[in-house]
């Protein structure tokens, strides 16, 4: 099968080598991504106030809670073309890609009616401060409005990396992250908008980077190329794309849902702890998406490599991601750290208070926070096997089940009821996780080679 002159062989060739220059791609696509949320917190926070900026942060669990079903149908789209390209199975990539645009419509219209309608009453449910609501609910609607969008480029962006292309969405989002801090600007300080202003700003630009991964998959030359007039759901490969995205986005639910609750505890304590929380988080942001590069790339390489009967590769590429994703997680978290003064000083500017909260959310979290790295490459190492089901049932006992069970136990003791006891069980629930993903990672590995050895015919497992 042709090789576009962008994409990585994920084959063949040296794996380290083909890894990084893979991964660091997609590191700063999902920096530029989080960039659209930074330029709206610092520039709500340095221009408009802790008020605007306790709203934009008081959003992102609960906008993640709705979003996040639909984007794994975003992860079985990947796997399902990655699987098809490593097997040399024309017929059903392209199947694959003619499906996955049109399920990328049809869910942002149902998340755009969710989004705007239910804004208000969810933000109530997760008592949200009355100071902030009504700006936390406007704020939603307007993104919202922008959510078909945010679905298409993430589809059309997973598809190219599954072909090994992981420049073309860096390019894209570059162009767009650029335009997105102008409008910020211009809308704040020249229209005298706040969240609103951010909102319409990211809804735009989110617009343009879809735009153009659209424009990208009808130029391409190979099996990924699209076609407008031949966009319509094909039953087998729709069925092959959610029975590995459905998983994946039940697992990101209930992951937001876990997220929700403890959102929900730190609201409890006041107005005054939200933007230093909600500051500090999007440092963290800067970590994670820069860690969960490498699940990207565990899931496609190991996915390909499936498809084209090569197990023996599997181990040695997820060796090199955990060995890669915990230095990057270690460095990268270290850092924040030390520096959280100055970087959370980026966001709030008018509350020694709020920067002090940011400090001891970060003092728990960041030094730990390559263990979550390292649990998110042994999901996409399950994933990309083609299996979806045990990573989710693993992830919600682990992560969510952990969680809960801590808030509804731990924390309701009164010397326990703290800022401090909610943010240890994050590193708790990662590390419990990425023990039991180990087991199931090698049982998962020994019964692929197994259906390999028997079925020489077998074209996916």
């Amino acid at each position: 099968m042709r090789i576009n002159r962008n994409s990585v062989d994920m084959c063949d060739g040296p794996l380290l080598k083909n890894i990084i220059i893979y991964t660091v791609p997609i590191i700063l696509t999902g920096v530029l991504q989080l960039l659209f949320n930074t330029a709206d917190l610092a520039i709500v926070g340095q221009y408009c106030g802790e008020n605007p900026l306790s709203a934009v942060g008081a959003t992102g669990s609960l906008i993640n809670l709705i979003v996040n079903l639909f984007m794994g149908l975003s992860v079985g789209v990947g796997v399902v073309v990655a699987q098809g390209l490593g097997a040399k199975d024309v017929n059903t990539v392209r199947k694959t890609v003619h499906t996955a645009i049109p399920a990328a419509l049809v869910g942002g219209v149902v998340l755009t009616i969710v989004g705007v309608f239910g804004a208000k009453l969810f933000l109530t449910w997760m008592d949200t401060p009355d100071e902030v609501l009504s700006l936390a609910a406007l704020y939603m609607r307007i993104y919202f409005t922008g959510i078909i969008p945010i679905l298409v480029f993430n589809f059309g962006a997973s598809i190219l990396r599954a072909a090994g292309d992981t420049k073309s969405p860096l390019i894209y989002l570059s162009s767009a992250g650029v335009l997105n801090v102008a409008l910020n600007l211009v809308f704040v300080l020249c229209f005298g908008m706040d969240v609103d202003g951010v909102a319409l700003a990211t809804t735009i630009t989110q617009t343009l980077a879809a735009i153009l991964v659209v424009r990208a998959l009808m130029k391409r030359d190979d099996a990924c190329r699209l076609s407008l007039k031949d966009l319509k759901f094909h039953k087998r490969e729709l069925i092959r794309i959610i029975k590995i995205g459905l998983p994946a986005g039940i697992q990101g639910t209930i992951f937001a849902v876990s997220n929700v609750i403890i959102q929900s505890s730190i609201n409890s304590f006041g107005q005054v702890v939200l933007p230093g929380n909600t500051a500090a988080a999007n440092i963290e942001g800067f970590v994670y998406v820069s860690m969960n590069a490498f699940h990207h790339t565990a899931m496609n390489f190991i996915g390909q490599n499936v498809g084209a009967r090569k197990p023996e590769r599997i181990n040695k590429i997820l060796l090199n991601c955990l060995l890669l994703v915990a230095g990057t997680g270690f460095i990268l978290g270290i850092s924040g750290f030390i520096f959280a003064r100055p970087l959370l000083s980026i966001y709030v500017s008018d509350s020694a208070a709020a920067i002090s909260y940011g400090i001891t959310r970060m003092s728990y979290i960041s030094a730990l926070y390559f263990t979550c790295g390292m649990m998110d490459v042994m999901t996409g190492a399950i994933r990309g096997m083609g299996s979806s089901v045990a990573p989710m049932i693993v992830t919600i006992i682990g992560v969510c089940g952990v969680r809960i069970t801590w808030i509804f136990t731990i924390f309701k003791i009164p010397q326990f009821h703290s800022l401090e006891t909610l943010y240890v069980s994050y590193p708790v629930s990662w590390i419990a996780t990425f023990l039991v993903q180990i087991v199931f990672f090698i049982v998962i590995k020994r019964r692929l080679e197994k259906k390999m050895a028997e079925r020489t015919d077998l074209k996916y497992v």
